[in-house]
């Protein structure tokens, strides 16, 4: 429980709420008990991190929201480096904190590192974490830089466009869900920020672990945001491409003893099509070609990866 670092929080004009998504633990007894100052709103039902967050932040009136997960402890003034620079351009629509792990101050953070990025075929990496390959912290990330998205693990955004946008997508339930939503950003035409000068330790896999649920979500919900969001051209061209490269990943993952990997794979290509099938809502912003929005790596992080031996954000992105 991170709650005391929250409310340590140097930022004077904050409130601090904390959203139950449905628990059957005796959280919310504790925190009334230890936290009385802490509003609390309780959902009757799981609706997931991201439909979670659209009921909890229709109740909030407020001019910025954070997203913070409950598994991440935050530094004492890691508010006013962003807010200072969210009010002083209002095209920027989120921004995130630098993440460091909570376990190991030495390295970035699986969930966000220094900023989020995407390739050109809608795989995420970050500055700092490409892959399972966690980068040190040298402060080689500390400038301030325009991103592809934020990390939902300490996302702050501006009210006014979460709503306009309709929130999170909350048929994600949980995973990408922040990447789809700063597509859109980006899409309406805002920006998305990472401000290193804010940092915050993240637990990681707190609110749903590692296994075959996780791998399932991250591919399903990959594929549906690159369906959302891309073009009619590159949705012909990339979306086939990574039909490809899901199977040779759930292949070699069974030749290498995972069968839940492997499942877990099959079960999300066939979610797909489902979907697909039955008529998945998307939205009415304008497509921009992917290539063209910020954040964006123009060739592919698997082949950089895997054959060509580029582990680190700065091999393979030279303008870091």
């Amino acid at each position: 429980m991170f709650l005391p670092s929250v409310f340590n929080s140097t930022y004077p004009n904050k409130r601090i709420i904390v959203a139950d998504n449905a628990s059957t633990d005796d959280s919310i007894a504790f925190v009334k008990e230890h936290f009385p100052t802490a509003e609390i709103l309780i959902n009757k039902q799981n609706d997931g991190f991201a439909g979670g967050y659209n009921w909890a932040l229709r109740l909030v009136e407020s001019e910025y929201y954070v997203l913070l997960n409950s598994d991440v402890e935050v530094s004492s003034n890691w508010i006013e480096p962003i807010i200072n620079l969210m009010e002083s351009d209002k095209s920027i629509a989120a921004c995130q904190p630098k993440l460091i792990s909570f376990y190991n101050r030495n390295l970035l953070e699986y969930a966000g590192a220094s900023g989020g990025w995407i390739d050109k075929l809608g795989y995420p990496f970050s500055r700092g974490r490409v892959f399972d390959v966690l980068e040190e912290d040298k402060h080689q990330y500390d400038d301030i830089k325009e991103i592809f998205w934020a990390s939902g693990a300490a996302m702050f955004v501006r009210s006014k466009v979460f709503h306009q946008l309709t929130g999170l997508d909350a048929s994600f339930f949980a995973h990408q869900e922040e990447i789809d939503l700063c597509w859109r950003m980006q899409l309406a035409g805002y920006r998305i920020m990472v401000v290193p000068q804010s940092v915050v330790y993240h637990v990681g896999a707190g609110t749903l672990p590692r296994g075959g649920r996780k791998v399932f979500l991250n591919f399903r919900n990959n594929l549906l945001m690159l369906s959302k969001n891309l073009t009619v051209k590159e949705r012909l061209t990339i979306i086939p491409f990574r039909f490809l490269l899901d199977a040779i990943s759930a292949w070699k993952g069974l030749f290498h003893g995972d069968l839940y990997f492997f499942t877990a794979i099959c079960k999300a290509h066939f979610s797909v099509l489902n979907i697909w099938l039955k008529g998945y809502k998307t939205h009415s912003l304008k497509r921009i070609p992917i290539e063209e929005l910020k954040g964006v790596y123009k060739g592919c992080v698997v082949t950089q990866y895997f054959i060509k031996g580029k582990q680190y954000f700065h091999e393979i992105v030279e303008n870091k």
